[in-house]
């Protein structure tokens, strides 16, 4: 077993090295510039996501796609995840985080329009759509979009499930000296309880968790900045200046160079807001809209939330809370997290643990989401429910098992999403220039698609 996870790891490690760095954020910038910078129209995107187009065809609401899509994104990953990034590669590393989630803010743009504009409707009037139906009826690339499935309802099981179980378990064990068994049996009934109602539960859930979750998480995070008020800008200054130059760091930071601070900022930004991994059009595709171009723009302000706000908000608690007190000298992401909250009096370990319960279970739920839409397409409504039960048992296997292969493998899978869904979005874009052209550029976005 120890020799399959070495395979595994070295796999990893060259999946997601600086070749796939570079070719997703390469993505991101090249998008940028072809479809004219679709940042600038942020406020129009958050606009139209808590706008209801009820005359649009679809299945669910767009703010509900958004919150399910963003359920499956923000997870432990945004609370951990930067702080690990600034462990390894100093306080400059949140602004090259930054930089990738405002890049990646396009890419989300590209994968949500094609969704719509590839997406078919069932014989029982769903819709369905995502980076597999882009490659088969937009590339003609059908083996492309069957592998593109397979791995995607690998991950899954991966780093959407068992992973996801597992933190949550720890989480409660380590801190309630709650056992496995029944923190695993709680969830698990939990997600029965969700993902058995189908694509409608899941988003009404979501919806309603998301905006919930999201909303302590970041009143935290503003309670420990007002604690912490005198260090702010100075922490914001440091992050721009050791970015450049690692050095100025100085004080309870590891030493670091540009190439550390650059490569774990990028890598923990393309991780934490999934932009060109494919996952996110999936559920977008099922969005009441009236055009491409809308749907586009809302799935677009799913990565300005996720990376460009939590992120920067995450990486400035960590930055400002070493500043202030001498005694974080931790380079161990978890612990620095942890010690960032414990500062506020009584309520900052429970509120940092509640965060990451909620965060960690709605990546579950969004996470089944993909992994049907994925199995459907491979092999028919028959095998969905198959699905669900097994997708359900590995929520309880996850919270009981050493879990170090399964985030291996969970690694490799989300490359392996990737990599035919950025082919998808290079080889297409002159079809979401096209689209952009028709509705945005020519202010028609209240037009319904012909």
């Amino acid at each position: 077993m120890n020799q399959i996870n070495n395979i595994l790891t070295q796999i990893s490690d060259l999946l997601w090295g600086w070749p796939m760095i570079i070719l997703l954020l390469g993505t991101h910038i090249y998008l940028t510039i072809r479809l004219r910078f679709p940042q600038l129209r942020i406020f129009t995107a958050i606009r139209l996501s808590i706008k209801k187009d009820a005359d649009g065809h679809g299945d669910v609401s767009q703010f509900a796609s958004l919150a399910t899509a963003l359920a499956a994104t923000i997870g432990t990953g945004n609370i951990v995840g930067v702080a690990t990034a600034v462990a390894l590669g100093g306080p400059g590393a949140v602004l090259w985080c930054w930089l990738t989630g405002v890049f990646g803010i396009a890419t989300k743009y590209a994968e949500g329009l094609l969704a719509i504009k590839y997406r078919v409707k069932t014989e029982r009037g769903r819709m369905l759509g995502g980076p597999m139906y882009a490659l088969e009826r937009g590339l003609g690339w059908k083996w492309l979009a069957v592998i593109f499935a397979i791995f995607t309802a690998c991950a899954s099981f991966g780093i959407g499930n068992t992973v996801q179980a597992n933190a949550i378990a720890t989480l409660a064990e380590g801190s309630y000296n709650i056992s496995p068994y029944l923190s695993g049996a709680v969830v698990c009934a939990l997600t029965a309880a969700v993902v058995l109602g189908g694509v409608r539960s899941i988003a009404h859930v979501c919806a309603m968790l998301v905006p919930f979750m999201a909303f302590f998480y970041v009143l935290g995070c503003l309670v420990i900045l007002g604690i912490n008020w005198h260090f702010v800008w100075p922490a914001l200054k440091l992050i721009i200046v050791s970015a450049f130059t690692p050095e100025a760091a100085g004080g309870g930071f590891v030493g670091s160079t540009v190439m550390m601070a650059a490569r774990f900022g990028i890598a923990r930004g393309l991780f934490s807001n999934e932009s060109g991994l494919g996952s996110a059009p999936i559920v977008a595709a099922a969005a009441k809209t009236r055009n491409p171009v809308r749907q586009a723009l809302v799935s677009s302000s799913g990565t300005f939330w996720d990376t460009v706000v939590i992120c920067l908000i995450t990486g400035l608690v960590i930055v400002s809370s070493v500043m202030a007190h001498s005694d974080i000298q931790f380079s161990d992401g978890a612990m620095l997290t942890k010690a960032a909250f414990s500062k506020i009096p009584y309520f900052g370990t429970p509120l940092l643990t509640f965060g990451l319960l909620t965060f960690a279970f709605s990546t579950i739920l969004g996470w089944c989401y993909y992994g049907e839409r994925a199995v459907e397409y491979l092999g028919g409504m028959r095998w969905v429910k198959v699905f669900r039960v097994l997708y359900i048992a590995a929520v309880f296997a996850g919270s009981v098992i050493n879990l170090s292969m399964v985030w291996t493998f969970a690694d490799c899978a989300n490359a392996l999403m990737a990599i035919p869904n950025l082919l998808s979005l290079l080889f297409l874009s002159g079809v979401v220039v096209h689209e952009t052209r028709k509705y945005l550029w020519s202010n028609r976005l209240d037009e319904y698609e012909e």
